[in-house]
């Protein structure tokens, strides 16, 4: 008897110990940062987020060299240094070059809260430890900080912030084109400055002068500029035809780039998508 009922207390103990590894089990499965970050958002329902680090000098620029191509212009109006290199999903191989985001943070007592506009100018190939993830320049990281606070706020190292990307608008600025070094008759290659609206330039096409129908498409480097080979002398005045990539969008530089143009010179247009 006395067996009995100790072979049963060990069945009711195993049954016991089953039953309280399964809820511990789902209740770990239950927990999710991810989801609890996502409901600390949810009063912001257009932004999405982000991580955000910042390089180069604490009020400067970022770099001159970045990825993009736009070299010192980062420095000056319109860019005004409120720039960032992006990681992959926001670099995507050169194409989201010239992407506008609204940035802000909430996440430490510096942070205004207050959103600023930044444009993607340079890679971070490193930042990948988020889905998302801004490395700023001093100055764009220290605009979301509550004035006087941009030091506290630099200190913080990695910050959780909110984004949503944005139409570019560049103030009545228009389009420049940038011949790049090395381009000659026979090989053509441009970037493409102050892009308004998606920013995010899906395809550039070329048409010489006198030819009043043929649009040849231009390749994709990895950064803003576009190249083409020819193999007649490309006959300018040169017409350049931007398509953007997510609304599909054309803006078309007629003439843009006179006869006698030469490499490292920048071209200004007369249009712009209206924002």
């Amino acid at each position: 008897m006395a067996i009995l009922v100790l072979e049963r207390c060990n069945i009711i103990m195993i049954n016991l110990l089953f039953v309280l590894t399964f809820v511990l089990l789902n209740s770990a499965h239950c927990f999710n940062p991810k989801r609890l970050n996502v409901s600390a958002v949810a009063g912001d329902s257009d932004w999405s987020l982000a991580g955000a680090t910042f390089y180069g000098a604490p009020t400067g620029y970022g770099t001159d060299g970045g990825a993009c191509g736009y070299k010192n212009d980062v420095a000056q109006a319109p860019f005004s240094s409120m720039v960032s290199a992006g990681g992959p999903s926001l670099y995507k191989s050169g194409r989201g070059c010239g992407a506008c985001y609204q940035i802000k943070c909430t996440s430490n007592q510096a942070c205004s809260t207050n959103p600023v506009t930044v444009v993607i100018t340079d890679e971070c190939q490193g930042c990948v430890t988020e889905s998302v993830h801004f490395d700023l320049s001093g100055t764009a990281f220290g605009a979301m900080a509550v004035p006087g606070q941009e030091s506290q706020l630099r200190d913080a190292g990695v910050l959780q912030i909110l984004y949503k990307k944005v139409e570019c608008n560049y103030n009545g600025e228009t389009v420049v084109f940038k011949v790049e070094e090395g381009s000659n008759p026979y090989y053509f290659a441009a970037l493409a400055e102050y892009v308004g609206g998606d920013g995010e330039i899906g395809l550039i096409e070329l048409k010489q002068a006198l030819d009043s129908d043929t649009w040849l498409p231009m390749s994709h480097s990895l950064s803003v500029v576009w190249n083409l080979q020819v193999r007649s002398p490309l006959r300018a005045p040169l017409s350049l035809r931007l398509t953007y990539l997510n609304s599909g969008e054309t803006v078309v530089a007629s003439d843009v780039i006179p006869a006698g143009w030469q490499p490292g010179a920048k071209y200004k247009s007369n249009v712009n998508s209206q924002v």
